[in-house]
């Protein structure tokens, strides 16, 4: 008999570190929770601190769904120079005084950034282009076009703006942001496009992600506190948090579980995945509606 302590099963809130990849993350969890089975929802820059969820064990088979769940970040956007990778990690393409720009237009570029826009991802960014990456593209030279796509800002604030001077000696001016957006929102694209719209260039210089749907930077765990004591919330907890929940008797559990189409109650219609609980408190699977009837996209029990 081994008396080796199975792998823990649940999603884990990191607030990853700067300088780290989402990959570098997952490898470091693997080894904490001594288990390949780990995955994230949804990467961060190398350059971004804060939430990034991972899922241990079957808790993976949520990841997919959580991905696509809304983003909060706060950020700080260098209006006055453009940069390669539109962010502080690339190098300096153009320079202009951006001291004359004033509060108005901040808040006019601002809304025209604001609500259900068209956003082109950046270049060094991890975009397919006919199955190669973006960024592997920008960095052999070639020329190329990314198309733009449907984006949502649901909320795009300035906090403060602060008078600054670059390296180069640019007068610059620093704002700091928050944004709450939809899932596939690139922030330094954001920070690109206001700095064109003001006709000074900007890039982001800081950004860290303060929410992922329902998971908060208030339950992110450094990787040295969880390299101490690894913190998951389990698979039903994170499920509940997540997406709506409905409750089923024995006889509609069993039917879902054997694939069985049941009906839906039409409270659940255009909701998206739905976490399915049976009489006993037990995750039984994520559904979502289709024509009336709970399709199954994972089961959990």
């Amino acid at each position: 008999m081994s008396d080796r302590t199975p792998p823990p099963d649940g999603l884990v809130i990191v607030d990853k570190p700067s300088g780290f990849t989402s990959h570098d993350v997952v490898a470091k969890m693997r080894g904490i929770a001594k288990t390949r089975r780990v995955g994230h929802a949804g990467t961060l820059d190398p350059m971004a601190t804060g939430v990034l969820v991972l899922g241990v064990e079957r808790a993976t088979k949520l990841l997919g769904h959580l991905a696509l769940t809304e983003k909060e970040y706060l950020g700080t956007i260098r209006l006055g120079q453009n940069t390669l990778t539109d962010d502080a990690e690339g190098e300096i393409t153009s320079s202009a005084d951006a001291s004359g720009v004033k509060r108005d237009a901040v808040d006019a570029g601002i809304a025209k950034l604001t609500g259900d826009i068209m956003q082109v991802p950046s270049k060094v960014s991890a975009i397919k282009i006919n199955g190669v990456r973006s960024y592997k593209r920008a960095r052999d030279g070639e020329e190329f076009d990314i198309p733009a796509r449907p984006v949502k800002i649901s909320s795009f604030t300035v906090y403060d703006i602060r008078d600054a001077v670059a390296e180069d000696g640019t007068p610059v001016l620093d704002l700091v942001v928050s944004v709450v957006c939809s899932s596939g929102t690139y922030i330094r694209a954001l920070a690109r496009d206001l700095g064109a719209d003001l006709g000074v260039g900007g890039h982001l210089t800081a950004l860290r992600r303060t929410r992922v749907g329902p998971y908060k930077l208030d339950s992110a765990r450094t990787l040295d506190q969880l390299q101490e004591t690894l913190t998951v919330m389990p698979v039903a907890e994170a499920a509940a948090a997540a997406f709506p929940r409905w409750d089923v008797d024995v006889r509609r559990g069993k039917l879902l579980l054997n694939g069985v189409r049941i009906e839906m109650p039409d409270a659940y219609a255009g909701k998206g995945s739905v976490a399915v609980f049976g009489p006993d408190g037990q995750f039984l699977a994520l559904v979502e509606e289709s024509k009336g009837k709970a399709k199954s996209l994972a089961v959990f029990a």
